[in-house]
């Protein structure tokens, strides 16, 4: 199965106080106003909330699955996901909660720290 952007918009959707917004000419996914997600329709990937020290360590194992838009995204806690690659839903859902949960105000985070992103069985 593969994974698509519908899928990343009815996850990021049924998170806590999430909308979307356009911006840049695409799609967003924001908290509070704050982009946890955003989708790339050029290439079929998502960036997605990222310690700037974890980036290296993802992309090196997995870099079929994670990278970076030199020169764009150095400078920002980000990291490129390749949809395609993903394993599955469920492998997408643990990333867009954990870009959620990087991006929400701390108390709101708190407020929803045993949240899981329902499945659709």
């Amino acid at each position: 199965m593969t994974v698509t952007a519908e899928d990343v918009r009815r996850i990021a959707l049924s998170l806590p106080e999430v909308e979307e917004k356009l911006a840049w000419g695409m799609p967003t996914f924001r908290v509070r106003n704050k982009i946890f997600v955003s989708v790339a329709d050029d290439d079929g990937s998502i960036g997605v909330k990222c310690p700037v020290e974890d980036r290296a360590e993802l992309i090196a194992a997995e870099p079929e699955k994670f990278f970076l838009r030199e020169g764009h995204d150095d400078a920002y806690a980000w990291l490129r996901v390749r949809l395609a690659a993903l394993d599955d839903e469920e492998e997408l859902r643990a990333i867009l909660l954990d870009s959620w949960r990087q991006a929400a105000p701390r108390t709101l985070a708190e407020a929803h720290r045993d949240l899981r992103v329902p499945t659709t069985d």
